[in-house]
């Protein structure tokens, strides 16, 4: 059995006790780090300074039934008021595993491995598994986590490397920059610049104390941000209503889907009140992508995860945003994505990939925007039928990322189910709104794919877009 299976079949045995995956997880992060810490002092006769004696492994683990449970549940609240990466990984931390006897099974559980034994590579791989099954097995904790292949093939394109600052203001449990750490040191990079880029060279933020932690912890197992000196790779704060102190050289990032995304006033109402905004909207993905564009550097890239609202939405935000990438960017690859590869069942999403450009005056800089149709006729499933890298393959091939004045189209008159076409700004900016759903392939006729659960989600959602466009078109007749 793997330690993956050993660490999840404790956390069914949890969950039939009353105990969330969700809340077993950040318990499970919290021991993880004494344990390992512990094992520094073990192994490498390296006694932590940073966490206090009443709070260390080998305290914890010689106590038992409520000793243990009030010991540990003091230890927590010790360690969320330390300063650093301690501070960062207990943040708000509570003992949710309140029966002693689990607790103990627990530490037994995580006492058995020797953790700084296995490699990085195994220890983050462990990691990131156990919250991938997280996020599949708990309502609500999918919002968090990307896609791995989706995230690998868009690494594969974007081509990050050592020097660059690296950026996620909506990171969940930060996939996307350990993608982009793990495609830089696979280049084999300079030991120096390898260090500098686990040490400040990757950042991201997170509105969710919990989701911060678990973040902080992946990058911890991953080597990144534990060194002395090093920067909080991860930091609790709202992106939409606090201004970023400097900019980057490349975002990667999935913001999450909804209304909102800004600070409430009595109305209710959504105001984002800095400069950052030039369109008014409380659309939360429409001033996500305002915000990435106003934090990219002078030669800044950025790949964006989008729903279709946001290429193809009637409100006048939605068109200036679009407008503005259009003419004051590069935007140059659309990658429409199919359903059923987000936990949120029924979502139709795109990737958005633009380069910032020099204000010279011109009336536009994107002259073509390449779209790879990866939705229309594709069925994927969570379950029965996942997406693979692989299954991206043609676009990254087709992206070209060496030389992206080199693209070819695949669709043709001969060919006119190809995935791969380009369209001009000429054609583009006459389309009403600015829309950017861009289509062209011919749907065929629908086939039922999926588990009970799936098929039910995809019904609710169309039920609930039916619903939206009459509450819309009621409106219109009432004026």
């Amino acid at each position: 059995m793997s330690i993956v299976d050993k660490v999840w079949k404790m956390a069914t045995v949890l969950c039939k006790a009353g105990v969330s995956f969700t809340d077993y997880v950040s318990q499970l992060t919290y021991l993880l780090f004494l344990k390992m810490d512990d094992e520094q002092a073990q192994i490498y006769g390296k006694q932590s300074a940073l966490v206090p004696e009443a709070c260390r492994w080998a305290t914890l683990s010689a106590l038992q039934g409520e000793d243990l449970a009030a010991a540990y549940t003091a230890a927590l609240k010790v360690l969320s008021e330390q300063p650093n990466i301690l501070g960062v990984i207990y943040r708000d931390a509570q003992n949710k595993i309140t029966k002693p006897a689990h607790l103990r099974r627990v530490i037994e559980m995580i006492d058995a491995e020797t953790w700084l034994a296995l490699d990085v590579d195994v220890k983050g791989s462990i990691y990131e598994g156990i919250l991938e099954k997280n996020a599949s097995a708990e309502k609500g904790a999918g919002q968090y986590f990307t896609s791995r292949a989706l995230i690998r093939a868009i690494v594969d394109v974007m081509r990050p490397r050592a020097g660059l600052n690296i950026h996620d203001p909506f990171c969940g449990t930060g996939g996307f920059l350990l993608g982009a750490y793990e495609y830089i040191r696979k280049q084999n990079p300079d030991y120096r610049e390898l260090e500098r880029l686990q040490k400040r060279g990757l950042s991201g933020n997170d509105i969710t104390p919990m989701v911060v932690s678990l973040a902080s912890m992946n990058m911890y197992l991953h080597g990144i941000g534990a060194q002395r000196g090093a920067n909080l790779p991860i930091l609790c704060r709202d992106t939409l209503s606090e201004p970023e102190a400097r900019s980057f050289d490349m975002v990667l990032a999935n913001p999450p889907f909804g209304i909102g995304g800004g600070v409430q006033d009595e109305s209710g109402s959504f105001t984002l009140a800095d400069d950052r905004f030039f369109a008014i909207t409380s659309n939360m993905q429409l001033n996500a992508v305002q915000h990435i564009m106003a934090i990219l550097n002078s030669t800044g890239r950025a790949a964006v995860v989008v729903p279709d609202n946001v290429l193809s939405g009637e409100d006048t935000a939605g068109a200036a945003i679009r407008r503005k990438l259009l003419e004051q960017f590069n935007l140059h690859t659309i990658l429409r994505l199919p359903t059923g590869i987000f936990y949120a069942q029924g979502v139709q999403a795109n990737v958005i990939f633009f380069d910032k450009c020099p204000l010279d005056g011109k009336s536009h800089h994107t002259e073509k925007v390449w779209v790879y149709d990866y939705r229309t006729n594709i069925k994927h499933t969570l379950v029965q039928k996942p997406m693979k890298r692989e299954h991206l393959d043609e676009f990254v091939t087709c992206y070209h990322a060496d030389d992206i004045t080199h693209r070819k189209e695949t669709c043709s008159e001969r060919n006119p189910d190809g995935r791969w076409r380009c369209f001009s700004y000429a054609d583009i900016i006459k389309r009403p709104n600015t829309n950017l759903d861009l289509r062209w392939i011919k749907p065929q006729e629908d086939t039922i794919e999926g588990t009970m659960e799936e098929l039910v989600a995809m019904l609710e959602e169309e039920i609930t877009k039916q619903q939206t466009a009459l509450a819309a078109l009621k409106k219109q007749l009432s004026l």
